[in-house]
């Protein structure tokens, strides 16, 4: 599955042929170095690594160093690998190569874009699972509006469920979207819009396969 690591810019919108506004998300994809191949013989499947963003030498382990310095370029700040690359982009996926957003999307594709979601730290079951509380604030029940409620049951099983939804940490995970448009490349700047939003923060990375 070819792809590409990118960086979300911010969200935006545009218009389309009927003037109906359509929300998108600004993303630069690319370039991306060719750090390492792997194929059956050697290593039982066919995979591709890419390298996207600059790191500093001097806070990159000395590991990954030599290994970037195999492919002949400098220290990157993310690593992805891509499984079963298709055949004709063999002659792009040598050791070193530079992989550019024209070489893999173009408009009216459609993408699956991963990244980490916004952490919202504790959070209680209304915001976590969308509870209701307990509705109208009736009988005197001043502090039961955002209430989980009955958590488990008396004598039998005398324990509360796994999976119970109550409170706790929400977001900082790992979320794929699927199936969303690209609408526009701009390959001189390694930019694309894709239709919808994208999980993260601005500025935060994102993997998108094709």
């Amino acid at each position: 599955m070819p792809g590409l690591i990118g960086r979300k810019v911010g969200m935006t919108s545009i218009f389309d042929e009927n003037g109906k506004s359509i929300a998108c998300t600004l993303v630069e994809a690319g370039p991306c170095v060719v750090t390492q191949v792997k194929n059956e013989e050697t290593d039982g499947y066919r995979a591709v690594q890419l390298a996207y963003g600059e790191r500093k030498e001097k806070n990159t382990p000395k590991a990954l160093q030599g290994h970037f310095a195999k492919s002949k370029t400098t220290s990157k700040a993310k690593i992805v690998e891509f499984r079963d690359f298709r055949a004709e982009f063999d002659d792009k996926v040598k050791l070193g190569n530079e992989i550019r957003i024209g070489d893999i999307f173009n408009e009216q594709d459609y993408v699956d874009a991963i990244g980490i979601s916004k952490g919202k730290g504790f959070q209680g079951v209304v915001k976590r699972h969308g509870f209701g509380g307990v509705g109208q604030a009736t009988h005197g029940q001043h502090n039961r509006l955002r209430a989980p409620g009955s958590v488990g049951a008396s004598s039998f099983p005398s324990r509360v469920f796994k999976g119970l939804r109550m409170a706790g940490r929400t977001g900082n995970d790992r979320v794929k979207v699927l199936n969303l448009r690209v609408l526009k490349v701009y390959p001189e700047k390694n930019l694309m819009l894709v239709s919808g939003s994208i999980p993260g923060a601005k500025n935060s990375y994102v993997i998108l396969e094709k």
